[in-house]
């Protein structure tokens, strides 16, 4: 499996995230999973988290933050209604994304604006 450079790196994030935790909430991740994100992380990118500030506030990738939610969600997430209000977020927000997706990328559109462009000229 070819991972992106971007992977690479959000799972040096991750992998520096769960460095900070606590002995019981890492193992509450497979070992296979944390060893995974260990062996596909990109080497030469250096992220340093600090636990004394916000996870919102230290810059990390979108796909880190992604990766926070599911761990949060599979593993540490232990009350059935907080799980449900979470994943009804999830879905609202991934409803949102591929709506904006459909537009920006909407082939009517991109034609039209091709037709507009080729017009011009």
């Amino acid at each position: 499996m070819n991972l992106t450079l971007s992977t690479r790196q959000a799972y040096s994030e991750i992998d520096e995230f769960i460095e900070l935790l606590t002995e019981e909430q890492k193992n509450e991740i497979p070992k296979e999973l944390r060893s995974y994100f260990k062996a596909e992380k990109d080497r030469n990118y250096i992220k340093r988290i600090e636990a004394s500030i916000p996870i919102k506030e230290q810059n990390l990738k979108k796909e880190t933050l992604a990766l926070i939610a599911l761990l949060n969600l599979q593993y540490w997430c232990k009350d059935e209604e907080e799980k449900k209000r979470l994943k009804s977020i999830y879905i609202k927000n991934e409803n949102k994304y591929q709506e904006m997706l459909r537009k920006k990328f909407n082939p009517n559109d991109v034609f039209r604006k091709k037709e507009k462009t080729l017009a011009y000229n």
